[in-house]
Parts: structure tokens; C-alpha cells; sequence
């Protein structure tokens, strides 16, 4: 089951947190995914680094298919989101959540990550309360510990 590998000491925040909140965990814990949890601890959507750093990305970024031809992105490289934008609550740029419930399998676990290409996955108790956090490393190294098993 997921809930023998996940990591028990989840770094969260709160909905009612801001961006530049959500920014100063990532940058302090470095870490890429950032579960957001409502009052009472249930998982209500994920922040990732990619949210994040979107918010710093020039808007030609999604007018052009390949970008290549650009070796650098210029002054644009100094610039910053203003603070009215990182003010705003972090629920505005969140992702819904995808997470297992923590008696789901290892593989059907990894499975989802694949398919969803996700690197770490919130794990929440029958009732949505947040009790987790696995990798896909956590869960492939689960995976292969039972190979040793095999005769």
C-alpha cells in the first residue's frame, strides 16, 4: 500500500495563504509540489512549481510552438511578477488535486503519476483529510525493494 513509502511530514499551505506565501515554502523547502488544504486538512488543490514560475514567464511563451531560436529571454529574465499578483490568494492559480487514498496500491499509484505526469502525489485519509505525499521515487523504490523477494 502507498501509505508504507509516502513521506508523513507533509509541507502544505493553506487556501486562505497568498502566491508570494506559496513561493517562500517552495523556495525555503525546496520542493515542487505544494498541497493546499482547506481548514479542517482537506486536500483541496496542488501548487506546483510550474504555477509558479508561469506567473514569470513572457507571453510570447505561449504564442510559439518551438523556441529554440531564442538563446535567452533578455531582459525579461529580471523581471518579476508585481504585487498585485503575488497578493493574490493562492486558490487563484492552484491545480485540483490528484491523489490516492492512502490504502491505494504502490503500482496503480505509480500508474496514476504516469498518466497524469506527476512527480509527487498527495495521499489523503477516507475522509480527504491530507496524510501524505510520495514520489515517484518513493513509490519505484518500494516497487523494486519487493524484487529481492523473488527467487
Amino acid at each position: 500500500m502507498i501509505k508504507n513509502c509516502m513521506k508523513r511530514n507533509v509541507v502544505f499551505i493553506h487556501s486562505t495563504a497568498t502566491i508570494r506565501e506559496a513561493a517562500a515554502i517552495v523556495a525555503e523547502k525546496h520542493i515542487g509540489t505544494l498541497p493546499v488544504v482547506d481548514p479542517q486538512g482537506k486536500l483541496v488543490g496542488v501548487v506546483g512549481l510550474r504555477d509558479l514560475l508561469s506567473l514569470e514567464m513572457p507571453d510570447f511563451f505561449n504564442l510559439i510552438e518551438d523556441f529554440d531560436f531564442v538563446h535567452n529571454f533578455g531582459a525579461v529574465e529580471t523581471t518579476r511578477p508585481g504585487v498585485e499578483v503575488i497578493s493574490r490568494p493562492v486558490t487563484t492559480i492552484m491545480e485540483p488535486a490528484i491523489s490516492v487514498d492512502e490504502t491505494c496500491g504502490m503500482l496503480r499509484a505509480y500508474a496514476l503519476m504516469l498518466k497524469r505526469n506527476l512527480h509527487d502525489l498527495p495521499i489523503v485519509s477516507g475522509s480527504g483529510i491530507l496524510v501524505g505525499i510520495a514520489s515517484r521515487v518513493d513509490i519505484g523504490v518500494a516497487i523494486l525493494a519487493g524484487w529481492n523477494e523473488v527467487a
